[in-house]
């Protein structure tokens, strides 16, 4: 599976990444897996799944997460992610 994550802030992308998994492990898992290695990497706390972010996610294989997803303080406006490949 292949995911691809971006930072937005005023319509512009400021950061953008693929984060590939191959783990023998549940398609959840590897989207959890995935998201906490992007946030990892970019030194995020991990985004919370509200109700919207699900539905949208469950139904499009993509999601995001608004400035209030975070438990932080974030400088961008949201974070998309979207499948690529399963």
């Amino acid at each position: 599976m292949r995911i691809w994550f971006r930072l937005s802030r005023d319509s512009r992308t400021i950061k953008e990444a693929v984060v590939e998994n191959n783990e023998d492990i549940s398609r959840t898992a590897k989207v959890f897996a995935s998201l906490e290695k992007a946030c990892h990497d970019w030194d995020l706390a991990v985004p919370v799944w509200l109700d919207p972010t699900i539905e949208e996610f469950k139904y499009r294989a993509r999601a995001r997460f608004p400035r209030d997803s975070f438990h932080e303080e974030v400088d961008f406006d949201y974070m998309e992610i979207r499948v690529l490949e399963e």
